[in-house]
């Protein structure tokens, strides 16, 4: 099958893209953004698209400038507007990981140039290859059904909707499609580094895997993320009504300080299955500081350990001011201020 034909495959199947769309590409210059590009591009016409390039220059590597000024000349010849910022990464990394850091500045920076443009739709070039390296190296590390979901087609985050048309694609089949189009990607040396997981997965575990036991197992975890996903949808659906039941908004002064959070009845909290309390309570924490990032099962352990054998009036505290505390009645899930 053509990489063109699985594109349209896949927004046909997910509803990723409607005429008259106003559509933010993510272009690194790499491979996947390429095809990403020139793949809609070639869609344009026939749906009537608004594209406009994003281009985010890490300043990870000394050169990383030529690639915003390849990015620049592509979007020049092909007449879309181009939009550009640059961050150093490695001043501002602090206690984040890079590989973190660099996602939370890439989605700033693609959410503002959607606004500016009035754009809905944010695309990215996440292929099937980055969704099996996503699950295996989530398992390494340790994640729920909400981590294995990993790389979702179609994603609502605020008031952008991010989509990635060729998540069912394989990295073969892009290279294959930029050399009969003659296009030479921008090429990232950090990608063969040893200090990130994901390069020693790629690099390392995966031929390892595909040799001594099973030559799909790319295939195989990317459908395993696509089950997990329609499973997991269905279960945050049917948590999302238990939470807005549960849920009451409390004022609570902590040390003087007025704070503003959620509380559960700890009784009523205590009855439900386990899965859906862990659902409810990420829900929760989601809803306090606006994102689950750095939640980890462990993180949801401690807070199950406070309901169930810790004392009244103690608190769990969470990565990024988040703290749980327990009271008579309540679990009350607050932003601290320090």
């Amino acid at each position: 099958m053509s990489l063109i034909k699985s594109v349209r495959e896949t927004v046909k199947k997910y509803n990723l893209l409607e005429k008259n769309d106003r559509v933010v590409i993510g272009v690194s210059g790499g491979p996947d953004s390429l095809a990403l590009l020139f793949i809609l591009y070639s869609l344009r016409k026939e749906l009537n698209l608004r594209l406009y390039i994003a281009h985010l220059d890490h300043r990870i590597r000394k050169d990383s400038h030529k690639d915003a000024k390849f990015v620049k000349a592509l979007a020049g010849k092909l007449k879309i507007p181009f939009y550009a910022m640059a961050v150093n990464l490695r001043r501002s990394a602090g206690k984040s990981s890079i590989e973190e850091l660099a996602r939370e500045e890439r989605f700033k920076f693609l959410f503002r140039v959607a606004r500016g443009v009035k754009a809905a739709k944010i695309a990215l070039g996440h292929n099937q290859d980055d969704q099996a390296e996503t699950v295996l190296m989530r398992l390494i590390r340790g994640s729920g059904l909400s981590g294995l979901a990993s790389i979702l087609p179609k994603r609502k985050i605020a008031k952008h909707i991010v989509i990635r048309p060729m998540i069912q694609t394989t990295r073969k089949s892009i290279n294959s499609y930029l050399k009969r189009k003659k296009v030479n990607a921008r090429i990232d040396a950090t990608n063969r580094s040893s200090l990130y997981l994901r390069n020693r997965i790629r690099n390392n575990l995966f031929p390892l895997l595909i040799k001594n036991y099973n030559p799909n197992i790319k295939e195989v975890l990317a459908n395993s993320a696509q089950v997990i996903a329609s499973d997991y949808d269905f279960l945050e659906q049917a948590a999302r009504k238990e939470f807005m039941s549960l849920k009451r908004a409390f004022l609570i002064k902590i040390q003087g300080r007025s704070l503003k959070g959620i509380k559960f009845n700890i009784n009523r909290l205590s009855r439900l299955h386990p899965s859906m309390q862990r659902l409810i309570l990420r829900l929760a924490i989601a809803k306090v500081k606006g994102s689950t990032r750095r939640l980890a099962f462990q993180h949801i352990r401690e807070i199950e350990y406070l309901i169930s054998l810790r004392r009244l009036n103690s608190i769990v505290d969470l990565p990024q001011k988040v703290s749980v505390l327990k009271k008579k009645s309540n679990l009350c899930i607050y932003r601290r201020q320090i």
